[in-house]
Order: structure tokens, then sequence, then C-alpha cells
């Protein structure tokens, strides 16, 4: 088999594979690592379900970056609105298109602190519980083989998740805590996935896609960029280009070993190892994979969208 690391691009990964015949959905496809993941999943005949809350955006930016848009449908969703997020999948479900993989990709990071549609604190609302949403309204479209891939950041290192006030409203709003909190949360989310599907032969992982500069910084001020380095410590501030960035999630979805990354942590196309220090990389710390937590904040995150997931 094929060893690939940090350097590793998304070309790499996918050199020989034919995915003709297959049908990814994807959040975020109109920047970024969405983007270039879109390409090189259609390069090698791939259908993508784009989930965007710009359609127009989105277009520009995969022709912008050769996708052939024939092999690509936009649709709209906003994450950050249980509304949105329902009436979009109630359309992709009434379509009845099988999925072979969801890949949870879209994200925000860093910002100010304030609240979504539904009054959830933004990064955890918009991060985990708009995909806590999405994802599982559409698993009943994944059948044996299917892959789950959520998108999660070495900046769940900044916390573990907080179920007694996900929306600080007893605790003082910190940016990259609340980050730490959502980012935490899309880890323990894939790993309770995991355990309910694979007995149907569907498997979830999380990941860290690597430092790479996207869109995804937008929120960042002075002050915020200045804590993050700070948070980083001693490691070191290397950042990858988009290809390698996306690397991972490209290889987690098609040609890594599904029994190896279900329920894990990937980084640089590997399985990460768990680790205590958050100094220490690669690595995912404990907290993010263990099993009782990943229950009880499923079970919270039902009570908090009123809507209960059995699988």
């Amino acid at each position: 088999m094929t060893t690939f690391g940090a350097t590793s691009t998304t070309d790499d990964v996918l050199e020989g594979v034919d995915l003709t015949g297959k049908t990814f959905l994807v959040t975020g496809t109109s920047a970024g690592l969405g983007v270039e993941t879109t390409r090189a999943l259609t390069t090698h005949g791939a259908r993508v379900i784009g989930a965007v809350r710009d359609i127009a955006k989105a277009r520009a930016n995969l022709g912008a970056a050769g996708v052939d848009l024939d092999l690509v449908e936009l649709r709209e969703v906003d994450l950050a609105s249980l509304a949105s997020i329902r009436s979009f999948t109630d359309g992709v479900v009434a379509d009845h298109p099988p999925l072979d993989v969801i890949i949870a990709n879209a994200g925000i990071m860093g910002c100010p602190q304030g609240t979504t549609a539904d009054g959830f604190e933004t990064q955890f609302g918009t991060n985990h519980l708009g995909h806590f949403v999405l994802v599982n309204r559409l698993v009943p479209l994944l059948g044996d083989g299917g892959r789950i891939v959520v998108l999660s950041s070495a900046g769940h290192r900044f916390s573990d998740v907080d179920l007694d006030d996900p929306n600080f409203e007893h605790t003082p709003y910190d940016a990259w805590v609340s980050y730490g909190r959502a980012k935490t949360a899309n880890v323990l989310f894939a790993v309770e996935l995991d355990r309910r599907l694979r007995d149907r032969g569907i498997r979830a992982t999380a990941l860290h896609p690597g430092g790479i500069l996207t869109e995804l910084g937008r929120h960042l001020t002075d002050d915020t960029l200045n804590q993050l380095i700070a948070a980083r410590g001693n490691r070191p501030n290397v950042f990858k280009s988009v290809p390698e960035g996306a690397a991972t999630q490209v290889w987690a979805a098609t040609v890594a070993d599904a029994d190896e990354i279900g329920g894990r942590f990937c980084e640089d196309c590997n399985v990460a190892p768990i680790v205590t220090d958050t100094d220490e990389v690669p690595g995912v710390m404990g907290y993010a994979l263990d099993p009782d937590s990943a229950r009880a904040l499923w079970e919270r995150s039902e009570e908090l969208v009123g809507e209960t997931f059995p699988h």
C-alpha cells in the first residue's frame, strides 16, 4: 500500500483511482479546501453535491479551479440555521440520490461572540450542531461501505466540550476556547457516529487537515491571531498548500482502510496517535476520543436541536 504524509496532495492520494459512479456530498464547496476537494474528486470521475451558502460564489470559484461543473450539483444551505438545514436535507432525501461519502468540510474559526439563527453560540452551533443535523438526516442515503468524514482541527487541543454551558451563558466568551469546544465536538461526533453505524458497514472519522491559509481565517483580528499564535506554543508555524491540506480528507474518503480510520482521528494522511501534551505533534487529545463523552455529546446535541437520530 502506498504511504502518504504531510506533504502529500490530493492528486497524490488519488493517483490511479477511478471514482466514476460514486457520489460525494461535500459541505463548504465554495472556497478553500472544499473547492480543492471537489476538483480532485471530479477529476477522477466522481459526482459531487456541493452544500453551500452562496451558489454563485461556489460556481465562480469552482470554475476558476477548472472543475467540470457538469459533475457538480450545488445546493444552498446555511449551517447556522436549522430551518435551512432541514429544508436542504429534505430536498436531497426527496431526490433519493444514493450517497457514497459525506464530507463535513465547512466551518468557521475564531469569530466574535454571536449566535446562530436558533440561538446557539456561533462556532458550536455552526461547526458542530449544524453538521450534526445535516449529516444525521442524510445517513439513510448511505449504503454499505459508505463513509462520513468530519473536519476537525488541531484546535481541538484548546478545549474539551462543555455540555453544561455550550452557549457560554455562564462562562466568559473566548474565541479560541469556543473554537476548541466545537472542534472537539466534531471528533466526538465522528466517534459516536462510527459506533452507531459500523454494523451497517458505514464508517466515520474525523481529521485535522493541517494549517492552511484559506477563508477560514476571515474572522481573525489582531487580538485573536495573537491568541492563536500563543496557544500554538512551540509547535512549528508551517502552513500547507491547499492541495496538501485537502489531501487528508480525500484520503480518508476514498483510499484509506475504513477499518483503520473508523472512529479515529486522522492527520497528514495517517491515523494520528493519542497524546496527552498539547505541544506534542502530530496527535489527538484523549478526551476527544472518549466514548462516554461522545455518547453524552450526542444526547445533549439531540436535546439542543430538538430532534433524535437513533440509527
